[in-house]
């Protein structure tokens, strides 16, 4: 297993960073008092996969041989890292990175590079995609969630590259919008799981991007429809985590997503009726960081974004409750334990995981999730 200088600094710096970056404005620095190799060390990760088209996953329904397309003539915007999701939090990894150090080394490699990819056309063609019936519950909710990011990211960045990409992409994301409109309606039950599907990450980075770009219809509809799946939740059974190829922790997603929801003082009494062990420090499987065995099984590896989402949505959890809150504390000491052990698989040289680890390393260094930003 290699592990970079970088990586394994960005470990050993974490304990002593994370309490001053909970503090701070979500969006601050990738580490606090950290020089550039870090960010440049995940830029260059990414860049690596950008216009990688092979190996590639495609997920495709073919109705014909007309269908038989390669990733770049089905996806000209979204066609590397190994799969369209991957693809695009690449994109929204490389633009975070420029917007908060735009002193980064790669800086105008990442203009170039994105700059072709979000083009007019492509994007055009990447929306034109989700027209045909067949194709609307393409990448849902995961990866339509991961645009929206994407687009939320590129609204906030005070960049003429940067808005000329958005306007770029404001038809594909009009377009997953309205097909989040007209899904969740429909959608009688959540997706609990800790894989792509799971509703409560997905409706948290979509309230995320309402709130930002202050659609308040959307978000009216985002609310309403965490609280019809999760209000009721109550003893949430931890023991029945981790299964051997998450990369999500459904619980604590469902917590962080609540704290979007619900005012400071609703949120801590439905937390306890949630969790009711985080008072007593018993975090169950919480507390324990993933045990990851093989980093070249494409499977086995996302434990590793386990270990990453769960320090994110543990972050999340602590930043809404009271500094004299003991479950604060509890949380904060977890966070630091699952992220050390995270942070140095991220760089592993294996294609299975690196083609999208770096993304989650960076919402949960960046607070991607904490303010909104």
């Amino acid at each position: 297993m290699r592990v970079t200088t970088a990586v394994a600094r960005l470990a050993a710096l974490l304990m002593g960073v994370m309490a001053t970056l909970m503090g701070n404005d979500a969006g601050a620095a990738l580490a606090p008092g950290a020089d550039m190799e870090q960010a440049s060390h995940f830029a260059r990760m990414s860049l690596a996969g950008l216009d990688r088209e092979y190996p590639n996953k495609p997920n495709e329904l073919l109705t014909g041989p007309a269908d038989l397309k390669t990733p770049r003539e089905l996806h000209p915007a979204f066609w590397g890292h190994f799969d369209w999701h991957s693809s695009v939090h690449a994109h929204w990894m490389l633009l975070r990175l420029l917007r908060l150090h735009p002193e980064l080394p790669e800086a105008a490699e990442i203009r170039t590079r994105i700059g072709a990819h979000l083009t007019k056309e492509n994007l055009l063609a990447e929306t034109a995609y989700f027209e045909p019936r067949h194709n609307q519950s393409f990448e849902r909710m995961y990866g339509w969630a991961w645009l929206l990011r994407l687009a939320q990211e590129l609204r906030g960045f005070d960049d003429p590259d940067a808005r000329s990409w958005a306007a770029n992409l404001r038809p594909l994301e009009d377009r997953i919008v309205a097909l989040t409109e007209g899904y969740l309606p429909r959608l009688t039950y959540p997706v609990r799981t800790g894989i792509h599907p799971d509703t409560a990450w997905a409706l948290s980075q979509m309230i995320d991007y309402a709130r930002a770009t202050g659609n308040v219809a959307f978000e009216a509809l985002l609310l309403q429809r965490a609280k019809d799946y999760y209000f009721k939740d109550a003893d949430y059974p931890t023991t029945f985590e981790p299964s051997g190829q998450d990369f999500f922790s459904p619980g604590l997603n469902v917590a962080d997503l609540m704290r979007r929801v619900l005012k400071p003082k609703a949120y801590s009494s439905w937390l306890n009726r949630f969790a009711p062990g985080l008072r007593r420090a018993r975090l169950g499987a919480w507390a324990t960081p993933a045990v990851v065995s093989d980093l070249e099984d494409p499977q086995i590896v996302h434990l590793v974004g386990l270990n990453l989402s769960r320090a994110s949505a543990m972050q999340g959890i602590a930043s809404a409750l009271d500094t004299r809150d003991r479950r604060r504390r509890n949380l904060e000491q977890a966070m630091q334990a699952h992220a050390a052990v995270g942070l140095p698989l991220v760089s592993s040289g294996h294609y299975e995981g690196e083609h999208w680890l770096a993304s989650f390393a960076v919402y949960y260094l960046t607070g991607a999730g904490l303010s909104g930003d």
